[in-house]
């Protein structure tokens, strides 16, 4: 019988939890690949990410029972779900999304403003991305705060660690899908694109209900999560760098590789998982058929090995070695989408505002992994 190894980090050490980055880039010079209490690998330089990342035969993304279209699949099935996916983030739709999404960027910023200090989290990040995501997929308004509060139920569950609370939220989410499901249903594929996606046909089938509610599950709660992170990470980079809020406002052709290069910093979404197929050598160490990995984004994109001064804000890298949307056959298709969003979101932002600023006596405080970004950030518009 193998024997896990001796564990090398505790991810729920008070120290990680208080600085996440700061830990990880740490553990990465220190032990690569680190193994924790419950024999998950953690993955942390570049260089063995992306090994992971273009080897899906032994690195496989197949680690749930459950349902996670198309990201929790290898090829070729894997394969079949993107080819019949990925045109719903084609250019064409991301461009005729734009309006619509430039004006909800409008509102959310003019709300913002008439509050002055602002709960990024709770009052502007939040609120944005249900609001896009929700208008995205032709969903009314007030699905919004469902999406929400069910959003907070999904956290809260997952930190308990409880399978049973967490199975009941995921039911909770297939019932909702199932009605909105069922108010499309005789609706021609045109109406938008929820009714479209119920079109989808895989292997001359369409998608069933689990399917649907993963789907949608990824697009919504999955994309209103990391994109509220990215928001709080990028209005306090702003509010603490008023250099670079005159120079976007100065230069906004500046603002989409400026976004890309802060988030690369200080990444919206710590890790993903893989399990390994077969007995394989990473980063030194032995890693036994059936051992889990987390890729650690964050470390990855940190690592001085792959990206010079990584600290530095340069708009000058190559975009090529950012991982922040992934790479290969799993690369996020998404991508398109969140970067319209966020640009339009960051454009409103500063051309609405003289200052951005972190209010008097305002500390802010860091999300503990498995979230990113920030637990509480107040910012001050005028």
């Amino acid at each position: 019988m193998t024997h896990p190894p001796k564990p090398d980090w505790d991810p729920l050490a008070a120290e990680v939890q208080a600085d996440p980055r700061a830990a990880v880039d740490a553990l990465r010079e220190r032990c690569p690949v680190a193994f924790d209490r419950s024999g998950t690998a953690t993955v942390l330089r570049h260089a063995d990410v992306l090994r992971v990342l273009h080897d899906p035969a032994t690195f496989s993304s197949a680690v749930s029972a459950h349902p996670a279209v198309p990201n929790g699949y290898d090829p070729p099935r894997h394969t079949a779900y993107r080819r019949a996916l990925d045109p719903f983030f084609a250019p064409q739709r991301i461009r005729h999304f734009g309006p619509q999404c430039r004006r909800l960027a409008v509102r959310t910023v003019q709300e913002a403003l008439t509050l002055g200090d602002v709960d990024v989290g709770r009052e502007l990040a939040l609120p944005f991305a249900a609001r896009v995501q929700s208008a995205f997929l032709g969903w009314p308004e007030l699905i919004q705060d469902e999406l929400l509060d069910w959003l907070q139920r999904s956290h809260a569950a997952t930190r308990s660690g409880d399978r049973q609370q967490t199975a009941a939220v995921a039911r909770e989410f297939e019932a909702f899908v199932e009605r909105v499901r069922d108010a499309r249903t005789g609706a021609p594929p045109t109406q938008d694109i929820s009714t479209e996606l119920m079109h989808v046909q895989i292997d001359g089938r369409p998608l069933d209900l689990r399917e649907l509610s993963s789907v949608l599950r990824n697009w919504t709660v999955g994309e209103i999560g990391t994109i509220a992170a990215s928001v709080g990470i990028l209005l306090h980079w702003l509010a603490t760098e008023p250099d670079w809020q005159q120079r976007l406002r100065d230069e906004p052709t500046l603002l989409p590789a400026a976004i890309d290069e802060v988030l690369r910093r200080d990444g919206p979404l710590p890790a993903n998982r893989r399990v390994t197929t077969r007995a394989v050598e990473l980063g030194g160490r032995p890693l036994p058929a059936g051992t889990r990995l987390s890729l650690n984004w964050i470390a990855a994109n940190r690592d001085p090995r792959a990206l010079a001064e990584p600290d530095c804000l340069r708009l000058d890298r190559d975009p090529a070695l950012n991982l922040l949307y992934g790479t290969g056959i799993h690369v996020c298709p998404g991508a398109p989408l969140a970067r319209l969003e966020l640009r339009l979101l960051m454009e409103e932002v500063l051309i609405r505002t003289k200052s951005i600023a972190l209010p008097a006596g305002h500390t802010p405080t860091r999300a503990a992994p498995p979230d990113a970004g920030y637990a509480q950030l107040r910012i001050r518009l005028r």
